[in-house]
């Protein structure tokens, strides 16, 4: 079922248009798209060869079980003869009448026999229970041989599937890459992505502006990109990276062009701003209210930019110039980065 679902997922076509032929706001929404089922074809793909691993570990376990119940066996083989040694040399080779005529001690002789045979009855026992033990592990080491063989195939199937929604996602953001950066060429701003929004409301006040992100140029440092310094935080993600509204707040700006490319930015209760700038789509159009988690954009790399990422600042007022510190603002709301 997986493997059928993942599929359709995969063959979704990946030139999506709107009615009049143009990949605008739809090809946004397709990457959007491809990103979240990339993202879930990867989680399947891990948890996948998490299990395969599991059981791998498993059918190894029973393997040296095997082999120290065969290595037990052998030991007991060993009793065996060693009792039949000691019967032959102290007249076991004969029959017992004739043990019994020679015998100084009959009584001595018959206790010897019963020992003797006691012994005998053990070690055949407990190797007849060896044997036993011995067949149940070698099935349990085929189950978890066979499972682990069965999910080793169902991984390659999703590894398969994975390879071909990354493969349409990356062909989809390198478009949306090339539109964006026309549409700041040419100052246009391209209409607002109405993302499918991701379910359920965040039960937090505030959040990271994405979700999975590599932290690169932090405020404050310096470089020939800046004219000063650095004015925000960067988070290194893939073009078309959802970016979320740290919190609740409106939207007081949408614009493209300029160092920054496209941008949003957002206004927050306390007199706070939040910017989202160098994407690639928007998601929100000005004086629209968000929530805290609300996808506004999609990260690109737009402007005076050297890669995708995401420019994140927290300011004062709406225009640059007033910027803070993003990390410990957010730490103080209770998001670590």
């Amino acid at each position: 079922m997986l493997l059928c679902a993942l599929a359709v997922l995969a063959a979704r076509p990946t030139d999506a248009r709107d009615e009049d032929g143009d990949s605008g706001p739809a090809l946004g929404a397709q990457v959007a798209r491809l990103y979240e089922e990339a993202g879930k074809a990867t989680q399947q793909y891990e948890e996948g060869r998490r299990e395969a691993e599991a059981q791998r570990s498993k059918a190894l376990e029973y393997e040296k079980r095997l082999d120290r119940q065969r290595q037990k066996i052998d030991a007991m083989h060993e009793d065996l003869g060693r009792i039949a040694r000691a019967q032959y040399r102290s007249g076991g080779g004969l029959p017992l009448t004739a043990q019994m005529i020679l015998a100084e001690d009959h009584d001595e002789l018959m206790r010897g026999q019963r020992a003797l045979s006691r012994a005998d009855l053990a070690v055949n026992n407990a190797i007849g229970k060896s044997l036993r033990a011995e067949a149940r592990l070698a099935a349990d080491e085929a189950k978890a041989q066979a499972a682990w063989q069965a999910l080793e195939e169902r991984n390659a199937g999703l590894a398969e599937l994975k390879k071909k929604i990354e493969g349409k996602l990356e062909a989809a953001r390198s478009r949306l890459e090339g539109q964006a950066d026309a549409s700041v060429a040419a100052g246009s701003c391209p209409g607002a992505v109405r993302l499918d929004q991701p379910g359920g409301r965040s039960s937090r006040s505030w959040v990271a502006p994405v979700e999975t992100y590599e932290l690169s140029a932090s405020f404050g440092s310096g470089g020939s990109r800046w004219a000063t310094r650095h004015t925000g935080q960067d988070f290194a993600v893939p073009v078309g990276t959802p970016v979320r509204s740290v919190g609740a707040g409106r939207v007081v700006k949408v614009s493209c062009g300029g160092a920054f490319g496209i941008q949003v930015v957002v206004q927050h209760a306390g007199g706070y701003y939040t910017q989202y700038a160098h994407l690639a789509a928007v998601a929100v159009d000005q004086g629209d209210r968000v929530r805290p988690g609300q996808w506004v954009g999609q990260s690109g790399s737009t402007g005076n930019s050297t890669g995708p990422h995401l420019h994140f600042e927290v300011r004062v007022t709406p225009e640059m110039g007033s910027g803070l510190d993003p990390l410990p603002w957010l730490s103080q709301r209770g998001v670590p980065l």
